[in-house]
């Protein structure tokens, strides 16, 4: 454990810390794209539905460039993926604040920055901190949602603040140079794949392991596959939660400062509206945590979508500046959480050997959620004049992702096929 305790502090926390910071930059951006939305039309004189269609194939490029940063960590490791993601979300970042014609913002703002931030984001950072963390790794796991959380909380009233002072391009760069100053040396200094072997277990907890793997026969999901969990029943119960998780995100981080707009609410306070729904989840997601280690983990997830479903619903119809405070704290307490249980649900079905492999394809889901909904938003609003297309439909797909978490399976148990395959 030499280098990895100073007094009674595990380094792997700093690593925890290093990377929630990353993640609030990384999300901050791309789910805080609402205060950019009407300057970067009006600027550039793009058409709402145009812009939207921008962002909506920027958030497919952003999830499909986050498989392909989980193979570049295991094949070149984590300070080669985030110092990567970090030039390309400079370079892209410069090449959207000189573009003019359409076709260049969107390759450069659609699709360069969405690339750089996918891999720069969270999935990039859980294979380092899984590695560090055994007996706290829900907890670990949790800050990454705080951090997100704290992105939009944060980077929405920023941006907002920014752009009134400066201008969207020039917070484009701002926010590119302060992604740059934190990476490198983050990447640099901090993050270490040579985690110590017993992790963070003490010697109890070590006993306890060996007593166990001497005890314990083999585990009978040796012989599940890829392609029997995906053909399961609650894999799919996840995924199509993810995908409304995705698409209610996306839509707020996209749409929700418009939206509030249209309504009558001035920049700063729909700003703070959007933003008071992560404030309150930072603190909310420690406590998700805590709870998702002693309450059935579908039940928690349930909740969560349920009453994020019924927020959406409150939102459209807020009149008042109490009203839109109110409807952000009570959305905000169930605003995160729902990624972190996904991921442990599927380690809980499917066992921790799978858990990467599906929680990549079942977050893609969650990207192609995003991409539907940051489309729909602004074409929604184009042709009907109105945000109950968007804002209704994600309030009815999170209610029904609440209903299909209520048919996972209760209590932590390992899926596996009906006859194991014979061996070889």
């Amino acid at each position: 454990m030499a280098g990895q305790r100073i007094g009674n502090w595990y380094f792997g926390w700093t690593i925890v810390a290093a990377a929630t910071g990353l993640t609030l930059l990384t999300v901050g951006m791309r789910m805080g794209i609402g205060p950019f939305f009407l300057p970067i039309i009006e600027d550039l004189g793009f058409s709402r539905s145009m812009l939207a269609g921008m962002v909506a194939i920027g958030m497919l490029c952003y999830g499909l460039a986050m498989p392909l940063a989980g193979y570049l960590v295991a094949a070149r490791g984590t300070r080669f993926v985030l110092l990567t993601g970090m030039v390309v979300v400079v370079v892209s970042s410069i090449a959207t604040v000189l573009a003019r014609h359409p076709l260049a913002f969107f390759l450069a703002f659609g699709v360069g920055q969405s690339v750089g931030l996918g891999l720069t984001s969270p999935v990039a950072l859980t294979p380092i901190l899984t590695r560090w963390f055994t007996r706290q790794r829900g907890m670990a796991l949790f800050f990454l949602s705080t951090g997100s959380m704290a992105g939009i909380a944060l980077m929405t009233p920023v941006f907002t603040s920014f752009i009134a002072w400066l201008g969207w391009r020039t917070t484009m760069l701002v926010f590119a140079a302060a992604f740059a100053l934190f990476t490198v040396p983050a990447a640099l200094l901090i993050f270490r794949d040579n985690a110590p072997p017993e992790s963070d277990l003490r010697p109890e907890d070590l006993a306890a392991r060996a007593t166990a793997k001497a005890t314990q026969p083999g585990p009978a999901a040796a012989s599940l596959r890829v392609g029997d969990a995906l053909r399961s029943a609650p894999f799919w119960q996840i995924a199509l939660g993810l995908f409304a998780c995705g698409f209610s995100m996306n839509l707020l981080g996209s749409h929700g400062v418009p939206m509030l707009m249209d309504h009558g609410f001035d920049a700063m306070t729909s700003a703070l509206g959007i933003g008071l729904i992560g404030a309150v989840a930072v603190f909310s997601t420690l406590v998700l945590g805590r709870l998702a280690d002693v309450l059935p983990r579908r039940d928690i997830l349930a909740t969560i979508y349920l009453v994020r479903g019924l927020g959406f619903f409150a939102l459209v119809v807020v009149g008042t500046h109490w009203e839109l405070y109110t409807a952000a704290t009570l959305g905000g307490i169930v605003w995160s959480g729902s990624i972190a249980l996904s991921s442990a649900l599927l380690a809980d079905i499917y066992g921790v050997k799978l858990v990467g492999i599906l929680y990549g394809w079942a977050y893609l889901g969650h990207q192609f959620g995003g991409m539907i909904s940051s489309w729909l938003g602004g074409w929604g609003y184009e042709t009907f004049g109105t945000h109950w297309v968007s804002f209704g439909a994600a309030g009815t797909l999170l209610v029904a992702a609440a209903l299909l978490s209520m048919r996972l399976p209760r209590r932590a148990t390992l899926l596996v096929p009906r006859a194991a395959p014979a061996a070889g």
